[in-house]
């Protein structure tokens, strides 16, 4: 949220507020162990007042950072929690465990649900698609065994390395129209940059930690303690091809919003009523909507579960989540107070003559700014605008803009830490406290970050 008022702090005390937020939330959440809900709105209302923000706005600065964030992320863990409970309890989930089990072998089941959330994390935003491949990860991990983090890390890495640094993502968007790049070219130099960044990042690492640090598999996809229907047993588990078109229809649903939103944007096709409503349909949250109701049909109804068994087994889905979006929320909120305050904007003022090489730099700040302010959307969109004019000015070939726009959104990747709603989200996903959140996702994400940014350094180098 924007307001108009006079910030008269400067950078450093601004930083100083900033760094002391994040030092309080860790005091009371780790040692005092007071609720992240309880301590994220307490320390953000705090630091609201000491920021400076007008008291008479500080509550609008509240809620438009909860606001905001919960309706991200809100409907699409919410549907893909009923998504993820009717697979799960169809014995769906298992089914393509197996078969992926079967097909990869057990030493490579982590590879292969790596690879295939890289797929799905090309076209679908980050909470989506990690939802939707929560039950087969969370299958797989049951089956096999050794800990949840060691399936769950390679996956969920490899949905944010896909989701940072390819368009149609919005801070490579963003990035692309700021700095003048192909976005063909983004794309292509986004995969080959990224699969190998994963692999480094986020297999090697994910499963090295996750041998290290082994958590059971959450039981918040379960639902609560219902039993399954008392003929579960004498049914046939799905086919493993009937689960995996539903994986693939919220894909299509998303590519057709995407090709039909480029095609009018480009004036290939004319903007009419019914592209509208298809773009509508494509939308994530309502892809996600229509899966649900596919999977309904697909994975109970047909299969002849009751419609009374249906409705109890999604209110129930929907219970263990309810503190996931609430702290995610609150976390959004805290990142909101931080961006309402200035921090960022002075951040970047400062560091617009800092005097290191152009791509270096354009990391270099995207990194700072998304620490200070949790988002990687807003930290690589205010990189970008305030880059743009060097950027630009600098005369570079295609390639080496389009090696620019993956150094800038590997910035925006690094240090995810209290203020960031994805650090809340997984970690209350799949089980972890904050210490382990930071020595799991924190590193990863930053290891994506630095990864990317050397591979896009050397094609700059090369390319010049």
């Amino acid at each position: 949220m924007e307001l108009e008022f006079e910030q008269v702090l400067g950078t450093p005390a601004l930083l100083s507020i900033a760094g002391g937020a994040v030092l309080a939330l860790l005091a009371l959440i780790i040692w005092l162990k007071v609720h992240p809900l309880l301590a994220l709105v307490g320390v953000s209302l705090v630091t609201a007042f000491a920021a400076g923000i007008p008291a008479e706005s500080v509550m609008d600065v509240l809620i438009a950072g909860f606001g905001d964030t919960m309706g991200e992320v809100a409907l699409l863990v919410g549907l893909g929690a009923m998504f993820a409970r009717v697979v799960e309890i169809s014995g769906g989930a298992k089914a393509l465990s197996d078969s992926l089990i079967g097909r990869f072998g057990e030493e490579r089941a982590p590879l292969a649900l790596g690879i295939a959330s890289l797929l799905f994390g090309i076209p679908i935003f980050f909470d989506a698609a990690f939802m939707v491949m929560l039950p087969i990860v969370f299958s797989v991990a049951r089956r096999l065994g050794g800990g949840v983090l060691m399936y769950a890390l390679p996956a969920g890495a490899a949905l944010t390395t896909m989701h940072v640094l390819l368009p149609p993502h919005p801070g490579a968007v963003a990035a692309t129209v700021f700095l003048g790049a192909d976005v063909g070219l983004v794309l292509l130099l986004g995969l080959l940059v990224g699969v190998p960044t994963w692999y480094i990042s986020g297999y090697l690492y994910g499963v090295w930690i996750g041998r290290r640090i082994v958590l059971p598999v959450p039981e918040i996809l379960v639902g609560g303690p219902q039993a399954r229907p008392e003929d579960e047993e004498g049914r046939r588990p799905p086919r493993p091809a009937a689960i995996l078109g539903l994986l693939a229809l919220p894909l299509a649903l998303i590519f057709m919003n995407t090709g039909l939103s480029t095609a009018v944007d480009t004036g290939v096709l004319p903007e009419t009523a019914w592209i509208s409503v298809l773009t509508v349909l494509g939308s994530t949250p309502i892809a996600l909507l229509i899966t649900v109701f596919v999977a309904m049909y697909v994975l109970g109804t047909r299969r002849g579960y009751g419609r009374g068994f249906l409705e109890d087994l999604f209110d129930n889905a929907l219970k263990p989540i309810a503190p996931v979006i609430l702290i995610t929320g609150a976390g959004g909120m805290f990142g909101g107070v931080l961006l309402a305050s200035g921090i960022g904007d002075a951040l970047a003022e400062t560091l617009r003559g800092i005097g290191l090489p152009l791509i270096v730099s354009t990391f270099v700040i995207a990194a700072l700014l998304r620490i200070a302010l949790g988002t990687a959307t807003v930290a690589i969109t205010t990189s970008a605008g305030l880059l743009s004019a060097s950027i630009l000015a600098a005369d570079l070939n295609p390639v080496q803009a389009a090696a620019m726009v993956i150094a800038l959104a590997g910035g925006s990747s690094v240090v995810s830490h209290v203020n960031d709603a994805s650090f809340w989200l997984i970690g209350r996903l799949l089980g972890m406290d904050v210490i382990t959140t930071f020595k799991t996702w924190t590193v990863i994400k930053t290891l994506v970050g630095v990864v990317a940014f050397g591979f896009a350094s050397l094609i700059y180098v090369v390319a010049s």
